[in-house]
């Protein structure tokens, strides 16, 4: 199935159900979920219909709670987000609030979550979350069931590892952004491909915006 396949058969879902629908975008650290979320968004919100994007950083640790821990060399990992509380919020998104619910964000900058930052609508049609492990086993497994859709996004190496030096440059000499991308960032990736073949659809997410741009609300398959 097509990208604009999917998503008009996500979209219809919730249109004739009454209900909002959860979108996953997975991934290797640097394969551009945010901006795909982003995307995926703002092609829905174009086509008249209410979505919001949820991600899955705002529920990292904070970084007082990584030192206390003895993880901060590891932010990033599985073990370094609030994973019950990010499924408690998508199951309460999930049974349909009567009013707008805050939820939080991570700040590139400030290198921490903030809590409250976003606020999706209780009359939210899609809802598309992103992050690494939304697919994976162990405390994660809570999260699959509550995704209608889930697409995995894939970029050549050489490209996710320029875009993720070129992030962590920021605030780090280039010598430890080269460090933390080969001990942390992949090593990450490796075990989010262990999941590729739990999404729905596969993707190559260079090409996004062009199958974006197909997309109609009627577009699904008959």
């Amino acid at each position: 199935m097509a990208v604009h396949e999917a998503l008009a058969e996500l979209t219809q879902r919730a249109t004739t159900s009454g209900r909002t629908a959860f979108l996953g975008l997975v991934g290797p650290p640097g394969v551009g979920k945010s901006y795909a979320a982003a995307r995926v968004v703002e092609t829905l919100q174009q086509a008249g219909l209410s979505a919001a994007v949820l991600p899955m950083d705002g529920f990292h640790l904070s970084n007082h709670q990584l030192d206390r821990l003895g993880l901060r060399a590891r932010k990033g990992a599985p073990e370094t987000f609030d994973v019950a509380g990010f499924v408690a919020l998508l199951e309460r998104l999930a049974a349909g609030p009567s009013e707008a619910v805050y939820c939080p964000d991570y700040d590139r900058g400030l290198h921490e979550p903030i809590a409250g930052r976003l606020r999706i609508e209780a009359s939210t049609q899609v809802i598309v979350t992103e992050g690494n492990y939304l697919l994976l086993d162990g405390a994660w497994s809570a999260v699959r069931p509550l995704l209608d859709s889930s697409w995995y996004l894939e970029a050549p190496a050489t490209l996710r590892e320029a875009r993720l030096i070129a992030r962590h440059v920021r605030g780090r000499s280039s010598a430890e952004a080269h460090a933390w991308v080969r001990t942390v960032d992949e090593p990450n990736a490796r075990l989010v491909a262990t999941t590729r073949d739990r999404a729905h659809l596969i993707i190559d997410s260079r090409g996004l915006d062009d199958q974006l741009a197909r997309f109609s609300p009627e577009s699904s398959p008959s």
